[in-house]
C-alpha cells in the first residue's frame, strides 16, 4: 500500500528509459505525444471515446516495444482505434516517428503501466488484445513481475467482448510454459490452436516486430499463441478451454 492507502502495482517492466533522444525524437515527445496520448486520471474511460465516429471497435496492445506491430496493424485496419501502452520512452518515440510517417490517426498511446488503464475501462470495450513478447524476468525470484498472472488475466478478460481474441508471442521457453498454465486454467480464455503449426507459424496478419526479429537471428524459436474471450455462458459452465491435437 502507498501512503494514500492504495495498493500498488509491481512493476511488469523493466528501464523505463535508454538511449540518449536525438533533438527530432524529444520534439515528438513535445508535439505529437500530447495529441495523441491518454491523459492519466482514475476516471472511467470509454476507450471508443478516444476516437472518431467511424472506428468500429478498438484494439490493445500492451507493451508495443518499437511500435512497428501496432503500426503496421493500425495502418491495415483504418476503421479500428488501436490503443498502445508502454512505458520505454525510447519505444514510445519509436512509434511516434511511424504515426508521423504514416499519418496514422487511429492510434492513441498510454505511455504508462497498462494495467492501470486497463482498470479504468468498461466492460466488453476492447475487441483485440496484444501481449507480444513480454519480458520474462527469467529469476525466480523476479517471477512475481511477469505480466500474465491470474489476477491480470482476470482484470484483461473483464475488458474483452465475448469471442474476443488475445495474442500472445513470446521467445522464452519457461515463459511459454508459464504463460500456457495460467491462460489455459482461465475459465474465461480457450486456446484456438488445433495442431502445432497454429503456434509455431506466425499468421499473415501478425505483423513481425523488431524483436521477433533479433530473437530469430539469435536462433531462439518463438510461439505465437491465439486464445478466443469465451463468452460468459461458457465460462460459467467450466468447460474445459484447452486445445486438441497441438502437440
Amino acid at each position: 500500500m502507498d501512503e494514500s492507502g492504495a495498493e500498488r502495482l509491481i512493476h511488469t517492466y523493466g528501464r523505463r528509459r535508454g538511449r540518449r533522444l536525438r533533438e527530432s525524437q524529444r520534439t515528438l515527445l513535445e508535439t505529437l505525444l500530447p495529441q495523441v496520448a491518454i491523459v492519466g486520471s482514475s476516471e472511467p474511460l470509454d476507450p471508443r471515446t478516444l476516437f472518431g465516429p467511424e472506428t468500429d471497435q478498438v484494439w490493445l496492445e500492451i507493451g508495443f516495444g518499437g511500435g512497428e506491430h501496432l503500426a503496421a496493424q493500425a495502418a491495415a485496419h483504418p476503421n479500428v482505434g488501436v490503443v498502445g501502452c508502454e512505458p520505454f520512452v525510447n519505444g514510445v518515440v519509436s512509434l511516434l516517428g511511424q504515426i508521423k510517417a504514416r499519418q496514422l490517426g487511429n492510434v492513441r498511446i498510454w505511455p504508462s503501466d497498462a494495467r492501470a488503464l486497463i482498470a479504468r475501462f468498461p466492460d466488453a470495450s476492447i475487441a483485440r488484445a496484444f501481449i507480444l513478447f513480454p519480458d520474462p524476468w527469467p529469476k525466480s525470484r523476479h517471477h512475481k513481475r511477469r505480466l500474465i498472472a491470474p489476477l491480470f488475466l482476470d482484470a484483461l478478460a473483464r475488458v474483452l467482448t465475448p469471442g474476443a481474441e488475445l495474442r500472445v508471442a513470446t521467445d522464452d521457453a519457461d515463459y511459454l510454459a508459464w504463460s500456457l498454465e495460467r491462460l489455459t486454467a482461465h475459465n474465461k480464455f480457450r486456446w484456438c490452436a488445433r495442431s502445432a503449426a497454429d503456434w509455431r507459424v506466425r499468421p499473415a496478419d501478425w505483423p513481425p516486430t523488431r524483436y521477433e526479429q533479433k530473437a530469430v537471428a539469435a536462433g531462439r524459436r518463438p510461439a505465437y499463441l491465439r486464445f478466443m474471450r469465451v463468452p460468459a455462458e461458457a465460462a460459467a459452465s467450466g468447460r474445459a478451454p484447452a486445445a486438441e491435437n497441438v502437440a
